[in-house]
């Protein structure tokens, strides 16, 4: 049986568990899944599903899709994936929101495009792309589904039976917020792609963020022949093997018409030979061995590895070598991932990608001293990866030297106040060194960051009463007013669509 049916995509997912339930309380009947065509947005249309509302919307399924066990926590990949993306829709209309991409642990072909500027990509998709321009050119057009809102018009066009759903889906996350149990949680990714697949983009629609999409591609310089060539492959696969390419064939329309339309656009532009990055390659081969979901699915992405090794050169042969490590980390073979690291690295090769495998075997090996030393020098080499400043963190609080962790911990959160794990991190720090005040607080930062609201709010009346200090209890008491009124207003939006 195929992975692809081992471990079915959140699309057939959600289909399974929550359309039944809310097409029977969204009576009477849905409009027809596949819109002919998308209409304007007139006033009421806006008033209906604002930018702002559509914002908050995507902020509430993003925050519990954050607990969905299918999404990849890996500041790597995300960082890498958000970065491609947002190269890419800085040469989208002002007023598009700020793209966020995050990787989804499943074999399927296939990508999404939630409200709010987020975007799902599939480890299959990232495994199949066979250059950079590939995967850039699927995320050039996911980013043309947000820049034409067509989420927003589609919902629109649903009217009120689909604004049920939308209703439905927000009391759900809210409910799920404040239970971690609750079965609302591990559906989120099931219920965005649900409302993505209710709507059915039209090929016209398809059309135009073909086009979008197109358009930032070549403004980006890469190879706008990248989004012809995998679609064609998809398209051409779709109809040999029923099963191969099937998700993203079925969600997004392809057709003749499309691709002669984009092998027409790219005969009238300059095309620029731009190679894959090594980012690209060692990701690839992160995400191949990331979706193997089982003892033999690693070993046999491990025996791909091995084969690679003697077929490919330079920067691909390193990365071949890098996912061979990887997977023998997961079956705890160390010597065999350091020997697989070492062949990786031979003749001077070097990556951030790497270095962060050599720490973490230091780890395994409870080498703190070297861990220490190798991330320090990486984090040196490369201060913008994020990753490896959670890996130098880490090490430190392996080492025990708690204070070290939270004085580093302070500078990556004026760097990157927007990465929830730091704070966490620090709390854990804060912890041993036995400031309970400073622990709470960092993990009400945590937890606010993450849409757990409530939690938050506990963290910081906990965090009150351990405090001694009148000017600190008032900067606690004014973080837990925002917060409150934070979750004032998603019960006044809940108020909103249930009206």
């Amino acid at each position: 049986m195929p992975n692809s049916e081992r471990s079915p995509s959140l699309r057939r997912k959600a289909a399974a568990l929550l359309l039944p339930a809310l097409l029977a309380a969204a009576a009477p009947a849905l409009a027809p899944a596949q819109p002919v065509g998308l209409p304007d947005l007139g006033d009421s249309a806006a008033q209906e599903l604002s930018p702002r509302l559509e914002q908050r919307l995507g902020d509430a399924i993003m925050m519990e899709s954050l607990r969905d066990p299918a999404y990849i926590d890996d500041p790597d990949l995300l960082q890498y994936l958000t970065g491609m993306a947002r190269q890419l829709s800085a040469h989208a209309p002002v007023g598009t929101p700020n793209i966020n991409v995050f990787a989804v642990r499943d074999p399927s072909i296939n990508a999404f495009a939630m409200p709010g500027g987020y975007i799902g990509v599939h480890t299959g998709l990232v495994v199949a792309a066979q250059s950079e321009s590939e995967l850039a050119g699927v995320l050039a057009h996911e980013i043309g589904h947000v820049v034409q809102r067509h989420i927003a018009r589609g919902l629109v066009q649903q009217k009120q039976d689909t604004l049920i759903m939308v209703a439905a889906l927000l009391a759900a996350l809210v409910a799920a917020r404040g239970n971690s149990q609750a079965p609302e949680a591990a559906m989120a990714f099931g219920q965005a792609a649900a409302i993505n697949s209710q709507l059915g983009f039209s090929r016209e629609a398809e059309r135009e963020a073909d086009r979008t999409g197109f358009q930032m591609l070549e403004a980006a310089n890469y190879n706008v022949n990248g989004m012809a060539s995998f679609f064609g492959r998809l398209m051409q696969a779709s109809g040999l093997n029923e099963r191969t390419g099937q998700a993203f064939t079925r969600t997004h329309p392809l057709s003749i018409e499309r691709m002669s339309d984009m092998q027409n656009r790219a005969r009238g532009v300059v095309i620029h030979d731009r190679p894959s990055s090594s980012d690209f390659y060692f990701v690839r081969a992160k995400m191949r061995m990331l979706q193997a979901n089982s003892g033999q699915d690693t070993l046999e992405a491990i025996r791909y590895f091995e084969n690679r090794t003697t077929e490919a050169q330079g920067i691909e042969r390193s990365a071949a070598y890098y996912g061979m490590a990887l997977g023998y980390v997961r079956q705890r073979q160390y010597d065999k991932a350091n020997d697989a690291y070492l062949a990786a690295t031979s003749g001077a090769r070097t990556h951030f990608m790497l270095e962060h495998l050599a720490i973490d075997l230091a780890l395994a090996r409870n080498d703190t001293q070297q861990a220490i030393s190798l991330a320090r020098s990486a984090v040196a080499r490369w201060p913008e990866q994020r990753g490896l400043a959670m890996a130098m963190a880490e090490s430190l609080q392996r080492a025990g030297r708690n204070q070290e962790a939270v004085d580093f911990l302070k500078e990556q959160m004026l760097k990157w106040s927007d990465e929830p794990r730091f704070y966490q991190m620090a709390a854990v720090s804060y912890s041993r060194l036995g400031s309970a005040v400073n622990e709470r607080r960092n993990m009400a930062d945590y937890y606010a960051m993450t849409g757990a609201l409530p939690a938050a709010v506990e963290q910081l009346q906990q965090a009150r009463a351990a405090s001694k200090d009148f000017y600190e209890q008032s900067q606690i008491d004014a973080k837990v007013r925002e917060y409150q009124r934070r979750l004032k207003e998603e019960r006044d939006l809940l108020k909103r669509f249930q009206s």
